[in-house]
């Protein structure tokens, strides 16, 4: 069986409606996936619903912001009840933050000197189909930027003081996960997005309540991964993996990629189905 629990859709920075991802979840030959957007819920019901049309394993996801000492931590919330109250509230927190932050980096790159017009910003219509979010195709309409990386590369940066603002704690994400009824799992711990070292990394997490790690993730290099089922394993964590896949918007992230098999992964109660079916 192929598993990818790591996808994002319009409902976030991915380019595919649930629509359009399970149609491509069958030509991968997935049979098991998790809708995971960041800091929303939107698409999980209509993405659980055609799963289930098609014959397909779902678990419904979320991956959630949070911040610790200064550096960003992404963890992930599996099998979560979508309606608990304290989960919703964090994700409502969190996606405001992200807006005020999209509004703030247009006013600060208008300070620094770039000739841009913030009312055009602000009746400025994004349109989800082309991922991302609304101040980076702004920017890309409007000459400045190419793609994401340009854009965090020589836009989104400390020299015009923009950066991720101060997302709540992982402590807080975890707790709200546990009591949604969710698992836990701590996102890419071995990219160069947390900057900080793998087993260190992993160590602090692990005293944090978090019921595993994705171990499988594009960004991580085969000794990563060998070392985070060595220590997953270790301390009886579950281990996950998933493409992190964002749809056309960010095209070296492809579906089912790495190639994760059911048996490669140690699920737990992730899996709400007999495996001997």
């Amino acid at each position: 069986m192929k598993v990818d629990l790591h996808i994002h859709t319009t409902a976030s920075d991915g380019s595919w409606t649930p629509e359009q991802l399970v149609s491509n979840i069958q030509q991968a030959g997935i049979d098991f996936f998790a809708v995971t957007d960041h800091d929303t819920i939107a698409n999980v019901a209509q993405s659980e619903q055609l799963a289930r049309q098609y014959g397909l394993h779902f678990c419904k996801g979320v991956e959630i912001s949070t911040t610790l000492q200064g550096q960003s931590f992404h963890i992930l919330g599996y099998n979560i009840n979508t309606e608990a109250v304290e989960l919703e509230q964090l994700l409502k927190h969190n996606y405001a933050l992200m807006e005020e932050t999209d509004h703030d980096s247009i006013k600060k790159l208008i300070a620094a000197g770039i000739r841009l017009d913030y009312r055009e910003y602000v009746d400025y219509q994004h349109n989800p189909a082309r991922g991302g979010w609304k101040s980076l195709s702004f920017l890309i309409d409007k000459g400045l930027c190419t793609d994401a990386n340009d854009f965090f590369a020589n836009l989104f940066t400390p020299l015009v003081g923009i950066s991720f603002p101060e997302f709540p704690s992982p402590v807080r994400a975890i707790a709200a996960i546990r009591q949604a009824g969710g698992i836990p799992v701590l996102a890419h711990p071995g990219s160069a997005f947390h900057g900080t070292d793998l087993e260190e990394t992993l160590n602090y997490f692990g005293k944090e309540d978090i019921a595993g790690v994705e171990c499988y993730h594009p960004s991580h290099k085969a000794e990563t991964i060998r070392d985070a089922i060595a220590w997953s394993r270790r301390h009886g964590k579950l281990i996950t993996g998933g493409s992190d896949c964002h749809g056309a918007f960010l095209p070296d992230r492809k579906l089912g990629y790495p190639d994760v098999r059911l048996e490669e992964l140690t699920l737990g109660p992730i899996i709400s189905w007999p495996i001997d079916k």
